[in-house]
């Protein structure tokens, strides 16, 4: 949740952070201190993006999915998120994702994400399915990539599938390839935030979890702690919610103990008990809460990783809907209380407008004293065809992209947060940084 600060809450220099890692001699490491973040995109190759028919990425909704975001009470929107319907010029498949970005320029790295990272899953795809005589080199590439990523205690076995039991005897042809291509994209995109001239990600990164659907087919690839649902029907037709990602804690024993080997901190501070974060070798810095994250690479070289955990599900005509969200809406909110607002929006392309709706009045309630956080939700359906209202439509509110809160009160970052991401001694605007 949230942005940057100290262990002690106090808001300090910017060297601080970079003197405990300049041991890991950062020249080597290809990471340089960038001045600003001018550049960080062009702008044809933008509107290029923004022309694709079926990509969606501002607040509205189609026949298949509704999306919103909704600025938080900590500064800019620093969330992301995007449909892609015929994925790829490919028919009856779509991709969709959020991305919840934290730290200075968290809101650049976030949306550079959801532009990029599309691209280069797609190219790997068909690059990856016009080579099923070389399983070989898949296999081999896929023990580099998590050994290059995790600092040679992060195995393959734990980027197995998550697969209900009788489908692990029957993998999908789409996940063997699929699961090849997430690994390959996420890795070449960390890849290139890391040498991006633009963008200064070495104390600022995002979280991805993001799905690819064809047909009945379903395969996410997820790092940091943004979250996938689906709305399905158990046996006596009643509406129940299904994790289908983990949130990707420090605290979680295998993460925790790559952390450790890499010499990294996991521990949570005496007034945040439930948050454990990533620190430094010898600093209270940065204080991540999560365990992997594109960018951030502050801590690359202390056990925080950008390998997906990937897995694989078989739809079925029981699944209704799939949501994915950043935390400031699993927070305040739990599975089921997500899959019955769902359910309950007075329309399918308004459902994810209510759900952020709820969210915020949730943190109301619940942290009354806390700044609410950035909220972006993705609700895919999946039995368009039998849904007599799903017809395309686009609705009043995409014009707002940002989602200002419903208030409509201007919030200063500098007020103070509450249950940030990360714990940064590094102040969020410095002289220079425009």
């Amino acid at each position: 949740m949230g942005s940057c600060l100290s262990s002690d809450g106090q808001r300090g220099s910017p060297t601080s952070a970079e003197a405990a890692a300049s041991g890991t001699n950062r020249k080597q490491r290809g990471v340089t201190k960038r001045q600003g973040t001018r550049g960080y995109s062009d702008p044809r190759t933008d509107e290029l993006l923004h022309r694709i028919p079926g990509r969606m990425f501002l607040n509205g909704a189609s026949s298949v999915a509704s999306l919103f975001t909704q600025q938080g009470k900590k500064g800019i929107n620093q969330d992301a998120m995007i449909v892609w319907e015929n994925f790829g010029s490919r028919e009856n498949t779509i991709f969709c994702g959020v991305f919840d970005g934290h730290g200075p320029f968290g809101h650049i790295v976030a949306k550079r994400v959801r532009d990029v990272l599309p691209l280069k899953l797609s190219t790997h795809w068909d690059v990856d399915a016009g080579c099923d005589d070389q399983r070989e080199k898949r296999r081999s590439f896929t023990g580099s990539a998590i050994s290059e990523e995790s600092a040679s205690v992060h195995t393959e076995d734990e980027l197995m599938t998550t697969m209900n039991s009788d489908e692990k005897e029957e993998k999908s042809e789409i996940f063997v390839i699929l699961r090849e291509s997430f690994l390959k994209a996420f890795k070449f995109m960390d890849k290139e935030l890391r040498v991006h001239p633009g963008i200064d990600c070495f104390c600022s990164g995002t979280t991805a979890v993001t799905l690819i659907k064809q047909g009945q087919d379903l395969v996410i690839g997820n790092v940091g702690d943004s979250r996938a649902i689906l709305g399905t029907r158990d046996e006596e037709n009643t509406l129940v919610a299904v994790q289908l990602t983990v949130d990707l804690k420090p605290d979680l024993p295998r993460e925790a103990e790559r952390i450790r080997q890499c010499r990294g901190r996991v521990f949570a501070l005496r007034d945040e008990p439930e948050v454990p974060r990533v620190w430094l070798p010898n600093i209270n810095s940065p204080g991540l809460a999560m365990a992997r994250a594109f960018g951030d690479f502050c801590l690359k070289d202390f056990g925080l990783i950008s390998v997906p955990e990937v897995s694989f599900r078989r739809l079925t005509d029981r699944d209704e809907f799939i949501v994915l969200a950043t935390d400031g809406v699993w927070d305040v909110l739990s599975n089921k209380e997500v899959v019955d607002i769902i359910a309950s929006a007075p329309s399918r392309s308004s459902s994810a407008r209510t759900l952020v709706e709820a969210a915020a009045r949730a943190w109301r309630s619940k942290y009354p004293t806390s700044k609410m956080d950035d909220c972006a939700v993705v609700c895919l359906f999946l039995d368009v065809e039998s849904h007599s209202s799903a017809a395309a439509t686009r609705s009043s509110w995409e014009g707002s992209p940002e989602g200002k809160d419903e208030e409509g009160e201007d919030w200063s970052a500098l007020e103070g947060v509450s249950r940030v991401n990360t714990l940064l001694t590094l102040p969020r605007f410095l002289s220079g940084y425009r």
